[in-house]
């Protein structure tokens, strides 16, 4: 095997080879209690608080399904074009690990509550890539593991581990692609594309909140190459639990040229877990990959089958809401925008939140400038997603009124989402207590521009001459004089009529 410095560039890597991707995504689901147990699944207890004999898996206990999880993977399901089973059951997943208290996790193996479905991704040009989804099937999450000590935080080097179990149990939906082929160069971007788009899914079915960074959704990213011209896939490695957009792309490119370099210099690719480090982009070697015998998968005894009635499958596909890439295509409309547009918004995170001030009673063109301008330039400061901001929607369309009703200008609009990010009150509360408003009274600005023509008689006499464009360093010199509270827009009309000048 090569270490991570054993690459050979991305370009020859394609030259040579076609990738061929596989990705699993584990999304946790929102319920209030566990998939087979009542154990509450809030996040932030004292660790081992939110356990009972059943996720500790302690003998004579007896798991029972949560009903909204059966539901809520038949919407994954459905709003995968997936087909739903109308008998299925779940097995026990055999292996020893420490997180696993049970020594088995309970999920789905050959019978999978839904499969053969596909998602349409759209690439960056606007390009759509058809992903095929070979199934979605229920099962529950392990525990937690610190290891303690040692210098990557991993167990090698670790001086002993901590066990929490409160995590263990919470309901699973993994959702398994088919083989991805002929996405070439483009593979990373696919990936990536694939899970942004899974993610926005997921967010608008209401099944989870599927925030990677918190461990809500995590892509395993399994790659192999194929020399070109040949049909036999070659060895996979699969990399674990990439929590961000931005590693699935860089893992996936990682992997391509990684068994590149091996299979050119001679080598062979071992079928194992890798690890993904976000400070190098790299991966390194887990443990060797075992094949599904390995797991001596049998049907859960202590469970009965779901049978989903396709009366109920039928309500639950009525009831789905507009989907992702079709409310996309539906504002792209509406707002008259370009699809290079939409996918900067789509980037950045604002698209929610630009929906929700226009619903708050901005117009879309006021919400896009404000969020995708201050907010977005506040957030990549912070370093927080536009939805962790300290304002909301609601806040963010009352500054949009502000500035329409002629109380704020663009400049003073900048000061007032800066006072409510840093926690001053509402924008109407920082407007009065920074004194914000827009100098309105006509007399006040008379009195500025009569100052502002006087002190600047060179300039006046160009405006006079008919050199309107000169009005801008008068303009400027009352806005200044006003602290930036007067409306340029008026005070140029003050100007030109002062001077006699027309604007055209």
């Amino acid at each position: 095997m090569t270490t991570t410095t054993d690459l050979v560039s991305y370009e020859d890597a394609l030259a040579s080879y076609d990738p061929v991707m596989g990705l699993e995504v584990h999304v946790e689901l929102g319920t209030k209690t566990k998939m087979f147990c009542g154990c509450s699944t809030e996040l932030g207890a004292d660790a081992n608080s939110q356990t009972c004999p059943v996720c500790l898996g302690l003998p004579g206990a007896l798991p029972v399904v949560n009903a909204i999880g059966v539901e809520s993977a038949v919407k994954i399901g459905l709003a995968l074009n997936c087909e739903i089973a109308e008998w299925c059951r779940f097995a026990r997943k055999n292996y020893f690990y420490p997180d696993m208290p049970k020594n088995f996790q309970t999920s789905q193996y050959d019978e999978p509550i839904a499969f053969n479905g596909y998602l349409d991704v759209q690439l960056e040009d606007g390009e759509t890539f058809r992903v095929e989804i070979e199934r979605a099937h229920m099962e529950e999450d392990t525990g937690k593991s610190t290891h303690v000590g040692g210098a990557t935080g991993r167990i090698h080097g670790a001086s002993h581990s901590l066990l929490d179990y409160n995590r263990a149990g919470i309901p699973l939906i993994e959702i398994v692609t088919k083989p991805i082929v002929g996405a070439g160069e483009r593979a990373p971007e696919v990936a990536r594309a694939y899970v942004r788009e899974l993610r926005e899914l997921i967010r608008a079915l209401g099944v989870s909140e599927a925030r990677m960074e918190m461990g809500q959704m995590r892509c395993d990213v399994n790659l192999s190459l194929m020399p070109k011209g040949a049909d036999k896939f070659g060895t996979r490695s699969e990399t674990k639990n990439v929590n961000s957009l931005r590693s699935v792309e860089r893992a996936a490119r990682f992997e391509i040229q990684r068994h590149a370099a091996v299979l050119g210099a001679g080598g062979t690719i071992v079928q194992e877990t890798r690890h993904f480090h976000e400070d190098t982009g790299s991966t390194t070697s887990g443990r060797v990959k075992e094949e599904a015998e390995d797991y001596r998968y049998f049907p859960e005894p202590d469970l009965v089958p779901v049978a989903p009635s396709r009366e109920w499958v039928e309500e639950l596909r009525a009831g789905l809401p507009e989907l992702p890439l079709v409310r996309r295509s539906r504002l792209r409309e509406e707002w008259g925008i370009s699809g290079t547009d939409m996918q900067a918004i789509l980037n950045a995170g604002a698209l929610d939140p630009i929906v929700a001030t226009i619903d708050a009673g901005a117009d879309a063109a006021s919400a896009r400038k404000w969020w995708m301008g201050e907010l977005a330039r506040a957030a990549n400061e912070s370093g927080k997603a536009l939805d962790e901001l300290a304002i909301s929607p609601a806040q963010v369309a009352r500054v949009t009124e502000l500035v329409s009703e002629g109380s704020l200008n663009d400049k003073l609009a900048r000061q007032v989402i800066e006072g409510v990010l840093a926690g001053e009150g509402t924008p109407d509360e920082v407007v009065d207590k920074r004194g914000l408003k827009v100098v309105s009274d006509e007399g006040a600005l008379t009195t500025a521009v009569d100052e502002a023509i006087a002190g600047n008689p060179a300039i006046a006499d160009k405006i006079r001459g008919g050199k309107v464009a000169a009005a801008g360093a008068l303009v400027g010199a009352v806005m200044k004089a006003t602290r930036g509270q007067a409306d340029a827009a008026r005070v140029k009309e003050l100007i030109l009529q002062k001077l006699g000048v027309s604007e055209g």
